[in-house]
């Protein structure tokens, strides 16, 4: 593994979510002195906050403004054991609650479906709503995407990778990699699910995450079931509190460590001197120096900061050729009173429409044929479900956060004009979802806040995609960028444009990653979760 050549004692991480702060953890742990600088007040990126106010200008709730769902949690208990932390030991300590059911989906046709982490009771659940024959259908599907899983993660998702040809390098490599041809990883994620479950309900649990890696299931690699696998087979968790307690509890460790974490400092330029930088620069005249630079900030930002540099832009726009839908999410709060007769009571429901392959063909369409989808297919994340602390008092109504996301075209698939179409788009979901048993969602919601892929594009995403770019074959694993910056010699990337890519596992991982790029170490592979501070509610 190529890492960061000469002395390096300390570090500057840019940007303070997931992947700054894991990357800023293990490099604490390994005895680096590190500053981490973040742009915005609040830290933790895509698991952060917007903090909504009362008429008399105090705190009222905080909205988590990212992602929602949790899974394989052991990579943040490894970030905090890097310092000698735990779930237990941080300020506020991190409890997590393992939801069950961990999703509940809604068809078109007035059915419903319970995903369990628990193999018996999701046969069970199977066997109920479709039939016998599919429930052993699942569990022959449950132990593909546990193969798939088992087969690429070590190798392909949790490595760091010099070049195309470490798939060949060594008998272990070439042996992995035909287990995945074997396994049918390289064909088509859709048809191999499709050989297991005829059902098109269940078709669709085992394949929406296609979504998270920018393409449909009909053409996504078989591989992306290693996704499908965490999301229905290791358990979806939420922290109590809310998501960004996850970056509250790392960002503590980091502090109480030696870690040194100044917030609403923007980077504005790199000082390069003998092909290394030796410092950053902030919009208010500061400068930090350091002996090896790691920059999580998404690709456009991180490519602006190397121009302003001077380094060389040769094959650094990898990453920019297929870009990942987008969404428009909107949060707010609804009265218990009206939620209660609502058809789910789930943490997270996937309302899905009865289109599906049109939904994803409008979406994922390239250059200026995207569209909106006609028939959506949403996600409603309502997390006082878990933890009912989290209501908010409104005048006489006792009311929870509700947060509903509408996948979207980038601003290159479809580039609207989302400052005057937001608002009207944001109404028609909700009287989609009104025709779909929400009643009262239009009326009673209070709306606090909404992101558009114009939000995402004015905080320096790709396309106005908070998903950066699409994991295609060819911006995948060896193919994706690097995380090793051409023409610089002390700086490296982590975040979700690099490898392995998007998703709230994969940016912990990516922090690691960087952080052992400069420290030259690999990772210890012995470490497994514990359930300790896991709540079975």
């Amino acid at each position: 593994m190529k890492a960061v050549r000469g002395h390096v004692d300390s570090v500057v991480v840019v940007g303070a979510g997931l992947a700054g702060l894991a990357a800023a953890l293990h490099l604490t742990g390994a005895g680096k002195t590190v500053t981490l600088l973040e742009r915005e007040a609040t830290i933790g990126g895509r698991v952060g906050t917007y903090r909504v106010l009362d008429d008399t200008g105090r705190p009222l709730y905080d909205i988590d403004n990212g992602a929602s769902v949790l899974t394989m949690p052991d990579l943040i208990a490894d970030a905090l054991a890097a310092v000698g932390e735990s779930f237990a030991s941080t300020t506020p300590a991190l409890t997590l609650a393992k939801l069950s059911p961990s999703y509940h989906a809604r068809y078109a046709d007035d059915t419903s479906l319970n995903v369990y982490q628990d193999p018996d009771t999701m046969a069970a659940e199977v066997e109920r709503v479709c039939g016998p024959d599919e429930a052993v259908g699942y569990r022959k599907l449950r132990g593909w995407l546990a193969s798939i899983f088992d087969a690429e993660f070590d190798r392909y998702i949790d490595s760091n990778f010099d070049s195309p040809l470490d798939l060949v390098s060594s008998p272990a490599a070439l042996r992995n990699t035909a287990t995945l041809a074997r396994l049918g990883g390289f064909g088509r994620l859709g048809s191999r699910v499709g050989s297991f479950v005829d059902d098109r309900r269940l078709r669709r649990i085992f394949t929406f995450q296609a979504l998270y890696a920018g393409t449909s299931p009909s053409t996504a690699l078989g591989v992306y079931g290693a996704i499908a696998h965490m999301d229905t087979s290791l358990g979806v968790y939420f922290p109590l509190g809310g998501m960004s307690r996850i970056a509250d509890a790392m960002a503590d460790a980091f502090r109480r460590h030696g870690g040194i974490l100044h917030t609403g400092t923007e980077v504005s330029d790199i000082d390069i001197a003998n092909r290394r930088a030796t410092g950053v620069r902030t919009a208010d005249g500061r400068r930090f120096a350091c002996d090896a630079l790691v920059l999580t900030t998404d690709l456009p930002v991180v490519d602006r900061l190397l121009d302003r540099a001077g380094v060389t832009s040769a094959g650094r726009k990898r990453g920019y050729a297929v870009v990942s839908p987008s969404a428009v999410v909107f949060h707010g709060t609804v009265p218990t009173r009206v939620t209660q007769s609502w058809p789910s009571q789930a943490h997270h429901t996937i309302d899905f429409g009865e289109q599906w392959s049109e939904t994803f063909a409008r979406i994922t369409a390239r250059r200026g044929r995207g569209q909106l989808m006609e028939d959506p297919s949403l996600l409603i994340t309502r997390p006082a479900v878990t933890d009912p602390s989290l209501c908010v008092d409104r005048g006489e109504d006792r009311s929870e956060p509700v947060s509903i996301l509408a996948p979207c075209p980038n601003l290159s698939s479809a580039p609207l004009d989302w400052n005057s179409l937001a608002v009207p788009y944001m109404r028609e979901i909700q009287a989609v979802l009104e025709q779909r048993g929400y009643h009262g969602l239009s009326s009673s919601m209070v709306v606090d806040r909404l992101d558009s892929p114009q939000t995402w594009s004015d905080k320096g995403m790709l396309e106005g995609s908070p998903f950066s770019s699409a994991h295609v074959f060819r911006q995948t694993g060896p193919f994706r960028r690097k995380n090793l910056v051409r023409g610089v010699d002390n700086v490296v990337l982590a975040g979700s444009g690099t490898t392995p890519g998007v998703g709230v596992p994969t940016v912990l991982i990516s922090g690691r990653l960087a952080a052992e790029r400069v420290t030259g170490s690999g990772k210890d592979t012995s470490f497994a979760f514990s359930e300790a501070g896991v709540d079975h509610a």
